[in-house]
């Protein structure tokens, strides 16, 4: 063993910056840096790769069961969305048969939801399972071609960044548009002036969703004359739309007050009912929020989210794989200390989120500020046993 060396390249003590010796030898850097890449790239080569045919495709029911892994409730938009993933990518391989008769057109989804129910978690948790390029766009940064703010074709620039500018592979992504329902049109009345954040956006993303070939600048940014840009042709990519639609269930309920009166008071009780009503959600309520006829025609899956009520945050709290209690449990066993939640503790704590209506992304807010003390004394104790009272105190 030569200790002026390298084991690997040969390169002498002089020729590097540094050698790490081992049991049976030294590596310089170099060879340091050439191992992890190689490392790295083993990994992503055992990553699962997309399906090749419709045999391989994740059936709905596998998909909803992943699903359930990381999602607590929410059972009807959960299957609605599988079959509505499923249904796309068996499209995309229906499109490269040769000689094929019918033509099957795609469908983009739309979501309703309160802030903090699990739109973004779950078109998250469903790309991941699919290995697919997936990226979240807020609508809110969106104004009309022209105007200071961003392009609709900025959406693409940003799957093309995620999908490592690999055109073809971009093509089968997800894209996730946050906040769609503040771009809806601030009256029912076409507007003689322009709605540059508004009615323009939604009719710039018409393109888009529909499926045509899209020049994108590959910085994103705004276009100017003399930039280059890549092609993509948006008729294979899946876009999935979330929003909180504050006010829908106002809009939804006159609706069904005019149906029910005069024949049924049974079902004018049932309206009263929060997740009664969000069941009888349609693009007519949609519409009179504001967004465009010819938008919702792109959206042709509707699908709610139910709000959170004290039991499925419990559970959200405990049960996924990446429960807010398992993260933090296993961020205290990184120092060797065990932490353990009592339930009157978890009880609080979920209270206590809910009084702030921030739903379940609140969730973390609050037990960071429980632990706060905690974690600012850790090495302290062995042992955390967290009680009712230690969150009371917090607050």
């Amino acid at each position: 063993m030569n200790k002026n060396q390298c084991s690997f390249c040969g390169r002498k003590r002089s020729e590097v910056e540094m050698l790490v010796s081992g049991q049976e030898g030294f590596i310089c850097e170099n060879c340091i840096e050439q191992a992890h890449a190689i490392v790295k790239d083993g990994k992503k080569s055992e990553s699962p790769s997309p399906a090749e045919n419709v045999a391989d495709l994740k059936k709905p029911k596998v998909i909803k069961t992943y699903l359930d892994e990381y999602v607590i409730g929410q059972e009807q938009a959960k299957k609605q969305l599988s079959i509505a993933v499923y249904n796309h990518y068996k499209r995309l391989f229906h499109s490269k048969e040769e000689n094929r008769e019918v033509e099957i057109e795609k469908s983009n989804i739309i979501m309703i939801g309160e802030t903090g129910t699990g739109k973004t978690l779950l078109a998250k948790t469903i790309a991941r399972e699919l290995n697919v390029p997936f990226c979240i766009v807020d609508a809110t940064i969106l104004t009309e071609a022209g105007y200071v703010g961003e392009d609709v074709e900025s959406i693409l620039s940003r799957l093309l960044m995620v999908a490592d500018f690999d055109v073809e592979k971009a093509e089968r992504g997800i894209v996730f548009i946050d906040e769609i329902d503040k771009i809806a049109r601030k009256s029912d009345n076409a507007s003689i002036t322009r709605d540059v954040s508004g009615e323009g956006v939604q009719q710039g993303l018409l393109k888009l969703l529909e499926g045509s070939i899209v020049n994108v600048p590959p910085q994103g940014g705004r276009k100017h004359p003399d930039q280059k840009y890549i092609q993509v042709n948006t008729q294979n990519i899946l876009f999935i739309a979330g929003g909180a639609f504050d006010g829908i269930k106002e809009i939804i309920e006159r609706r069904l007050n005019k149906q029910a009166i005069g024949f049924s008071a049974e079902k004018l009780n049932h309206t009263e009912e929060e997740k009664y009503i969000l069941s009888q959600i349609n693009a007519i309520d949609l519409r009179k929020f504001g967004l465009i006829p010819e938008l919702l025609g792109r959206f042709p899956i509707v699908t709610y989210l139910d709000a959170l009520d004290k039991e499925t945050m419990i559970r959200i709290m405990t049960e996924p794989k990446n429960s807010i209690v398992n993260q933090f449990v296993e961020l205290f066993k990184m120092d060797g200390i065990k932490l353990e939640f009592t339930e009157s503790a978890i009880d609080k704590i979920v209270e206590e989120t809910m009084e702030k209506g921030l739903g379940a992304r609140g969730l973390r807010g609050t037990t960071e500020k429980v632990l706060e003390d905690f974690m600012f004394s850790i090495g302290e104790q062995d042992e955390i046993i967290l009680l009712a009272e230690d969150v009371q105190m917090s607050s």
